[in-house]
């Protein structure tokens, strides 16, 4: 059976990213790239909007305020265009141009339910930030992992990562701080039908 690992990279306040900020925050450490080479290689999940920027990336396109790719983001883009990807989207139009990438127009919860059922290895969302919520919502989620950057992005930040997530607890399997202050937990999540004190009145 699939294990699937939801995957996020955030400031502190829990932004995705940041109007002005380049990949990683600028902040991304030999240590932490280091140790982003040594994780196995999953089956990245994704929705379409991340497909389009994703991609967009790996064909060439450079991210707003920047004139050119730096190093770090050079090869995590080749990585992910290395990798095995399903799409989940009922817009975008088959067959997908980004290479190693599997589209699939059914319900995205129903078929990862069968994907981990009948597979082995991680799977492991990337962005998609509806996407990750429902299959929390549904129980699906077997690791929670958030990366950490030592910056609050209150006026630029943006993609607002807990929005509209449900009440979860969270059990914390691993954690590490890396040079440079970047925070790294793990939990295995509970979706919660009401909080301890009970649900709103």
């Amino acid at each position: 059976m699939s294990e699937l690992l939801v995957d996020f990279i955030t400031s502190l306040d829990g932004c995705a990213s940041g109007e002005g900020w380049p990949g990683f925050w600028g902040l991304e450490s030999p240590e932490y790239l280091a140790w982003l080479g040594e994780q196995p290689e999953p089956t990245h999940l994704m929705g379409a909007n991340t497909y389009r920027l994703m991609s967009g990336f790996a064909a060439g396109e450079v991210p707003d305020g920047q004139d050119e790719f730096r190093p770090e983001e050079e090869e995590s883009v080749d990585g992910l265009t290395r990798a095995a990807k399903v799409v989940f989207s009922s817009s975008l139009e088959a067959p997908l141009t980004w290479a190693n990438s599997t589209l699939v127009r059914d319900d995205a919860v129903e078929a990862v339910r069968a994907m981990k059922s009948s597979g082995t290895g991680l799977l492991s969302t990337i962005g998609s930030l509806s996407l990750c919520r429902s299959l929390l919502r549904a129980g699906l989620v077997d690791r929670f992992r958030v990366v950490m950057f030592p910056v609050i992005t209150g006026t630029t930040g943006s993609e607002r990562i807990y929005d509209g997530y449900p009440d979860v607890a969270l059990d914390m399997t691993d954690h590490r701080t890396f040079e440079g202050g970047i925070q790294l937990v793990e939990y295995a999540p509970r979706v919660l039908e009401h909080p301890p004190l009970g649900g709103p009145a």
